[in-house]
């Protein structure tokens, strides 16, 4: 009985090819699209949930009252760790965990590495296994060092690099002690290498101010405390050791770090777990529209079939063995297109992951794959196979036999209703795929507020904050530069922050979170800002601009300053208290998100501290000779590091990457969905213009023209196409205003994107439908009646 069902399936196809290659080509994109998106999901859901213990492990974060709204935000201050593993016995573990850049030198071979700073619990904390090395003791010592395996190839090749030492920072050698298996795509972590934080504490960036909040803290309950127990213990930690009375902590999860990471008024309203559900959809819809291509062609061509099931139900067949066998063929087919798909999605892999800025693959090692996939491959064909089946089981043998059955051509069927559906889930993806491409481009069009054009930034690595004065001076002085600027964060990002300011007219109940940006002079002239009072900070001609500040628009207008040139504005008490007089207003300027409102900015003088080296190219000279020059200047004072820059436009554009992401998938996913969705239009056009073939011929031979003949078979499939719209419109503006709220600048949904969408889909429609309209209102008449 199998074998025979397998062969009639088998003959169906090749009698049917073209309804066959529309059938498997749609479920084959569709299984395809829907497997991409579900390695992308499995990808996140799986960020940091590879570590055994963690169930308990927690991310320490601060939360306090800012403006009558309570923010979380999860650095912390140095000191904090170190007294929570003293103090509370809740914590079996402590680590610490702070960012760093180092040159490291052996031999002739120089290069700079991004690495962390942590305290020695962290390898056992945290399930990143050592190759070599005891994760236990590796870094206990001040100057040992824990490497991955892809940097322990680039410093000594394919070489056991247990024991060598290897030069740091010029000055400092350090030997390794671990290597460690590369880091997984899927963790929030980012290092090529550990460092002790005692040697942290050796160069004089350790501190124990409870106000520095720079560092990330992470701890490991002990088996049997609870989260709100550790909680209560952590909740007054800083109250409790400092004179910071408005600041208070909680424990994050792990569970929750990746997906849960957005607070609003100091609770959990979302983060990355938005967008996995959305994809989530999408994976669905495509994989249903896929479903209902099939379902549609399928009952389409039930006349084709109906003789069959007649036959087999008079020899005796019953209605369930007939629903059987119309659900193996579409699982049959179903498998087949699961094959492609899976071709398809290794061949697409590599580009995906560029796409994504992942490193999904496929496991085919694993049986659980095996057995997802298979699952996947049977669902599928049921899902796409159940209504055909039950459709077709259903024809009563005696009006099949006698010639009088005819497929329903009511009002409404279940073929139209899914079209209908079918087009509706396109149509709404095509409308929020232009929303977002909207938003994008509102977002990159917004006025940055400085000059990015030829603006260049270098870290002050080695010896260039010794040698500052005389690398400004060639800079300017060989034409490299036209102006130059040293600052404590690049102006594309924020690096510090702080409150617990008073200036003239403030009160105790004034608490304003500033971002804290420094400049030793000609910043406004090197940035292009835009002075709206005052003047810029100027230490040569005005030595007291040693404490000279410039503040922004949203800082005079929060500070309800009238004048605030020359007004003084006061941090800390008593002989710790620091005392800064403005000397300019500046236009604001974006230095975090360009999707959010400028934040309050304070400029302070040359007193503060420096990390960045700004200068702006000399427009006079040509790109590469101005980096030319500038990499000699740099290699003069500064010989044992690289010359390294960055463009500021380039550095400012990653800002977009992941709305871009967001965005080129919407569109992918979006036009992959009217593929399939026009694939069965076109195999439903094709099928009807067959069946209609003699009505056609009736009709040209009494005059009907093409065009007539053409308006008639495409207005049909047109209807439910605009039916669609009319559904999808507001459903697309109703997810899109919902997810523009997520923005506080943000575009508004105009009429015109509708407008666009709808003539979009019916354009695409028509010329599906046409083709196959046209070709049947062509057909010679002589033809087509010559049975009659």
């Amino acid at each position: 009985m199998l074998k025979n069902y397998l062969k009639i399936t088998w003959r169906n196809l090749l009698r049917q090819k073209t309804f066959s290659l529309i059938n498997i080509l749609g479920l084959t994109i569709g299984m395809a699209s829907a497997a991409l998106i579900l390695l992308w999901i499995q990808n996140e859901l799986s960020f940091d949930q590879f570590h055994e213990k963690r169930d308990r492990l927690y991310s320490v974060y601060n939360q306090s009252k800012f403006d009558g709204k309570l923010w979380s935000w999860e650095t912390t201050p140095k000191i904090m760790g170190r007294v929570m593993k003293q103090e509370l016995p809740q914590m079996e573990k402590v680590a610490r965990v702070t960012n760093t850049n180092f040159l490291f030198t052996i031999g002739d071979k120089r290069l700079t590495a991004s690495g962390d700073f942590t305290d020695g619990d962290f390898l056992s904390m945290f399930s990143f296994p050592l190759i070599s090395g005891d994760p236990k003791t590796a870094l206990n010592e001040l100057h040992n060092i824990v490497i991955t395996e892809k940097f322990s190839k680039k410093l000594f090749g394919d070489g056991n690099a247990i024991g060598k030492t290897v030069k740091i920072d010029s000055n400092a050698y350090f030997k390794v002690t671990g290597v460690m298996k590369d880091l997984p795509n899927n963790t929030r972590f980012d290092f090529e290498y550990l460092l002790p934080w005692s040697y942290l504490k050796k160069i004089g960036q350790d501190d124990e101010y409870w106000g520095n909040n720079s560092i990330q803290t992470f701890v490991l309950l002990k088996r049997g405390v609870t989260e709100a127990n550790a909680d209560a213990a952590v909740e007054n930690f800083t109250k409790n050791h400092s004179d910071t009375k408005d600041i208070q902590q909680f424990l994050h999860p792990a569970t929750k770090w990746h997906l849960y990471s957005h607070f609003e008024d100091g609770k959990i309203v979302g983060g990355k777990i938005e967008r996995v559900r959305v994809f989530s959809l999408i994976a669905v819809l495509i994989l249903v529209i896929a479903c209902i291509n099939f379902m549609n062609l399928s009952t389409a061509r039930s006349e084709s079939r109906a003789r069959e099931v007649g036959i087999r139900k008079t020899v005796g067949a019953l209605r369930g063995s007939l629903i059987w066998q119309f659900l193996g063929e579409s699982v049959l087919i179903a498998a087949i297109a699961g094959v492609f798909a899976v071709i398809i999605v290794q061949i697409s892999m590599s580009g995906f992951n560029q796409l994504t800025q992942k490193q999904l693959y496929v496991p085919y090692g694993n049986p659980y794959f095996w057995l997802i996939a298979l699952g996947f491959i049977l669902v599928t064909g049921i899902i796409s196979g159940s209504y055909p089946a039950l459709y077709l089981s259903s024809f009563r043998p005696v009006a099949v036999l006698k010639g009088t059955f005819k497929a329903a051509n009511a009002l409404v069927t279940p073929r139209k209703l899914l079209v209908v559906i079918q087009f509706t889930f396109a149509v709404v993806l095509i409308i929020c795929t232009i929303v977002i491409r909207q938003q994008l481009q509102y977002a990159q069009d917004r006025d940055t507020g400085y000059k990015k054009d030829n603006l260049v930034f270098s870290f002050m690595s080695g010896d260039i904050d010794k040698h500052y004065q005389s690398i400004k001076n060639e800079l300017l002085s060989s034409g490299a530069a036209a102006s130059v600027s040293k600052t404590n964060s690049p102006i594309t990002q924020r690096y510090s922050d702080s409150w617990g300011f008073n200036w003239p007219g403030s009160t105790p109940h004034n608490k304003v979170d500033f971002i804290i940006y420094s400049s030793d002079g000609s910043l406004v002239k090197t940035m292009g800002l835009k002075l709206v009072a005052g003047r810029d900070i100027d230490p040569i001609n005005y030595p007291t601009d040693s404490t000279a500040m410039l503040v922004n628009e949203a800082s005079v207008k929060i500070m309800n300053l009238k004048d605030p040139v020359g007004k003084v504005i006061t941090q800390g008490e008593g002989k710790d208290a620091k005392a800064w007089h403005i000397v300019g207003v500046i236009k604001d300027f974006i230095i975090s998100s360009p999707y959010e409102p400028v934040q309050h900015m304070l400029i302070q003088g040359p007193s503060s501290w420096f990390n960045i080296i700004h200068y702006k190219l000399n427009n006079a000279n040509s790109t590469k000779e101005n980096l030319r020059r500038a990499e000699a200047i740099f290699k003069k004072y500064n010989p044992d590091y690289p010359y390294e820059y960055t463009f500021v436009d380039q550095e400012y554009s990653k800002k977009f990457g992941d709305e871009q992401r967001i965005g080129t998938l919407a569109s992918l996913f979006a036009g992959l969905t009217i593929v399939i969705s026009c694939l069965g239009l076109f195999g439903l056009a094709a099928y009807m213009a067959q069946n209609r073939i003699k009505e056609i011929g009736i009709r040209k031979v009494l005059g009907a023209s093409v065009a007539s003949v053409t308006t008639l078979l495409s207005c049909d499939f047109l209807k439910l196409v605009a039916i669609s719209f009319c559904i999808a419109a507001p459903i697309a503006w109703y997810l899109m205003f919902q997810w523009l709220k997520g923005y506080s600048y943000r575009i508004s949904i105009n009429i015109w994107v509708f407008v666009i969408a709808a003539a979009l889909t019916l354009l695409i429609s028509v010329l599906t439908v046409s083709y196959q309209a046209i070709k049947a209102a062509l057909t010679n008449p002589v033809k087509s009646l010559k049975g009659e």
